[in-house]
């Protein structure tokens, strides 16, 4: 593939990176990314990605623009209420860069289209903010053999890490199991920092293009944690376990099915009593 004139123009200041380069740029050109999520974390990714000059971007959510989404939802505009979010995404995308093809799916990712859908992509970045999701998530990526980048975000917290399925340390490696729905609050219930989300989600969006390229050290077997009120980063070092469900070596998934949470019966108003 040959650059056009404006190309070059555009892509200029990753092409005089020794690290890139030309021939980095066409790998970049000819990459496949799907983005789970056109929220918070989607935002970013998408719309660095497509300036970057991602060749194709899948983009797949089911909702429709909120106006709480505006404050850290950056792919969405105030006109956008109410469309669908992969639309409204989309456009901005092609805006910024009509060289990105980009392929939208209305549609929430479930045991029944992950695998067919993630088999036109060559890496996926969770962009999502619910834990069933998470878990669908990386054991698609793991039957699909398609590397993944995790993130997540809440009040003023965010990590990240990047899993290579077979080699390094999966999301089940470190979480067996769903927790119990209720334990962990959501974004909706406990808020979240706005531009939180697009720090985590610029970082997803960094190791994706590293992959690429195939350059620096991704995030494999760490997870990086980001402390907004105290702005700290922290590494926490992981490893692949050998009792994984999924990954290990009598692994008890063996087929990708879609991930149950259960309803926690704590009731908080009750151990309060108790305590009393």
């Amino acid at each position: 593939m040959a650059f056009t004139e404006e190309q070059l123009v555009r892509y200029s200041r990753h092409i005089i990176l020794s690290e890139v380069g030309g021939k980095g740029q066409k790998k970049i050109g000819k990459a496949r990314v799907l983005v789970i999520g056109a929220g918070g974390l989607g935002s970013p990714i998408a719309l660095y990605l497509a300036a970057a000059g991602i060749g194709k971007m899948g983009i797949i959510d089911a909702d429709t623009v909120d106006l709480t989404n505006l404050q850290r939802q950056i792919v969405h505009h105030t006109k956008d209420v109410g469309r669908p979010k992969v639309d409204s995404a989309a456009e901005k995308i092609k805006d910024l860069n009509p060289d990105v093809e980009v392929v939208t799916y209305q549609k929430y990712l479930d045991a029944e289209n992950a695998l067919e859908i993630y088999a036109d992509y060559d890496y996926v970045i969770d962009g999502t903010d619910n834990f069933p999701a998470k878990f669908l998530i990386n054991d698609a990526a793991f039957f699909s053999k398609k590397p993944l980048i995790h993130g997540g975000i809440l009040r003023f917290d965010g990590q990240l890490f990047t899993i290579i399925p077979g080699e390094s340390a999966c999301y089940r490696c470190i979480f067996p199991e769903l927790p119990p729905q209720g334990i962990v609050p959501s974004c909706q219930e406990a808020g979240v920092l706005g531009a939180l989300a697009g720090l985590i989600g610029t970082l997803q969006a960094t190791e994706v293009i590293k992959l690429i390229l195939g350059i620096g050290n991704p995030l494999t077997n760490r997870i990086l944690t980001y402390h907004g009120l105290e702005t700290l980063f922290r590494e926490i070092k992981i490893k692949k376990s050998p009792d994984c469900p999924l990954c290990g070596s009598n692994p008890s998934i063996t087929e990708l099915t879609m991930p149950v949470q259960e309803v926690c019966d704590f009731n908080p108003l009750e151990a309060e009593k108790k305590d009393q």
